[in-house]
C-alpha cells in the first residue's frame, strides 16, 4: 500500500471516529477532499473560497482529527481490537465450535 492510500484511509478513520468533534466548517473540507476525492481548485469552486483558504482549513481539520486521536485513542484501540480477533480467529479456526464462532463474529460486529 501506499503512503498516500494509508494517509487517506488513516484521515477516513479518524473521521469516522471524530467527525461529530468537528464543525459543519471542518467536515465539508474533509468530506470533499478524503471522501469525495475533489482536488483543491474542486473544492475552492465549490466552497468559493481560494485554494490557500482550502490547505489551510484541511491542515487545521487533520491537525485537530490527530489531535483527538492522540488525546483518545479510538482509531489506535479500533486497529489494536481488530488485530486480537484477527489472531484470536487464527487460533481458533480448526478447532472452534459454533458457538465460539458466533462470539467472534458478535465481537467483530461491535465496530
Amino acid at each position: 500500500m501506499t503512503e498516500e492510500l494509508e494517509r487517506t484511509m488513516r484521515m477516513n478513520y479518524l473521521y469516522d471516529f471524530y467527525n461529530s468533534l468537528l464543525t459543519d466548517k471542518q467536515r465539508r473540507y474533509i468530506e470533499l477532499y478524503y471522501l469525495e476525492d475533489f482536488a483543491f481548485s474542486e473544492i475552492a469552486e465549490e466552497l468559493k473560497v481560494t485554494r490557500q483558504a482550502v490547505y489551510d482549513n484541511l491542515k487545521r481539520s487533520k491537525d485537530l482529527l490527530e489531535h483527538y486521536e492522540e488525546n483518545l485513542g479510538m482509531y489506535r484501540n479500533f486497529k489494536s481490537r481488530n488485530e486480537l480477533i484477527n489472531q484470536l480467529k487464527n487460533k481458533l479456526d480448526e478447532s472452534a465450535d459454533s458457538e465460539t464462532g458466533e462470539i467472534l463474529n458478535r465481537l467483530e460486529a461491535l465496530d
